[in-house]
């Protein structure tokens, strides 16, 4: 959802720093260890977890948690795919998606199907004839708006993809480069998912025309070029819709001092593409065994309940608990746009071509 994303530098920004320190990655840990006791994540750069919550899975298992942090999920996901003959840990997080087939078809992952496997609600569950990958956390793409902006203007904030295009909106969208983002991706898939493929073409042509500024990262346009995050306060962003995620808003409450009432931000609720993040266990893992106990904690409950909190995603186990302060000021999406594994498989690669001559040229 991840989310896809995203978290970690949002919370720097704020003057928090979400990442654990006991798992901190470092040179070192590349290629993994040959430690049978020490387990290896591979993550993209936003995981977080409580100290606690891992301490307790690090006595449990007696495996220790070492993490490495690899850029972008999609950067991290290609990086992966290049080094999977030998890969830099054991357990990779954080592929989407919007990109699960390009590590399926590379052979990133081997089979194991994780405990609790049975505990995951069924939308969000994929490639369950081969266990792969292990559903991990769930969240929304969607564009976020500055409340005070709109308020000042007398401007009603946009509701859907169709009022983007329109006059009112000209030049205040900032979107991510849809070939190296994975939330500029999943906006794009959202887009074509909406239109359809004869539309989105032109839907873009429209947005372009309205002023759509692209940047290449979410950090980027969400804390240096949206002028409703605490980040982009400080940049002086003057961009007052952004792509970012439906759990944005509760960030901007959560790690505020004092804390307001309600979000600064809201979310366009017509314009969001569901996101799911999944983990599996990499190919030539020098340490399979402790992959798949660290998969089996990912599924757990105190994993899955820490996670809204500290990744600002949903949880995908049946039951698993979120905070009030999470759901309240970062419902999910009641209604987003999805589009079939299969058909992001055979069409993404071609779309984000057509994307980038039609938008960035």
């Amino acid at each position: 959802m991840s989310i896809t994303k995203k978290v970690s530098v949002l919370a720097v920004g704020l003057g928090m720093v979400g990442t654990l320190a006991a798992c901190g990655s470092s040179s070192d840990d590349a290629g993994g260890s040959g430690d049978s006791k020490t387990v290896t994540l591979v993550s993209h750069d936003s995981w977080a977890v409580s100290k606690d919550v891992v301490a307790a899975f690090e006595k449990q298992s007696g495996y220790k948690v070492r993490v490495l942090e690899d850029g972008d999920a999609g950067q991290a996901v290609n990086k992966a795919v290049l080094t999977k003959d030998n890969p830099q840990g054991d357990v990779f997080f954080g592929v989407d998606n919007t990109l699960l087939s390009r590590a399926l078809d590379n052979g990133l992952f081997q089979p194991y199907e994780a405990k609790g496997s049975d505990l995951v609600l069924p939308a969000y569950r994929a490639d369950e004839d081969k266990h792969r990958v292990t559903p991990v956390d769930t969240g929304d793409i969607c564009v976020n708006y500055d409340k005070a902006y709109f308020a000042r203007h007398g401007l009603t904030p946009p509701k859907s993809f169709d009022d983007l295009v329109k006059p009112a909106y000209k030049d205040l969208l900032v979107t991510e480069n849809a070939g190296s983002s994975s939330p500029g991706l999943g906006f794009l898939l959202g887009t074509a998912a909406k239109y359809g493929d004869g539309g989105w073409e032109g839907y873009w042509k429209k947005l372009k025309a309205n002023g759509v500024k692209v940047v290449d990262s979410w950090e980027q346009a969400y804390n240096e070029e949206f002028s409703g995050s605490a980040g982009g306060k400080k940049a002086k962003g003057d961009r007052p819709l952004v792509v970012s995620y439906a759990s944005s808003p509760p960030v901007e409450v959560v790690y505020a001092d004092p804390q307001p009432s309600t979000a600064p931000t809201g979310v366009a609720d017509g314009t969001c593409f569901r996101q799911v993040e999944y983990a599996g266990l990499l190919s030539n893992a020098r340490n399979p065994e402790g992959g798949k106990a660290l998969l089996d904690f990912l599924l757990s409950k105190s994993f899955q309940e820490d996670m809204p909190l500290n990744m600002f995603v949903y949880p995908v186990r049946e039951g698993a608990q979120v905070p009030e302060v999470f759901s309240k000021f970062g419902p999910q999406a009641k209604d987003p746009q999805t589009l079939d594994p299969a058909k992001i498989a055979d069409n993404r690669d071609q779309w984000v071509r057509s994307w980038t001559s039609l938008v960035l040229k």
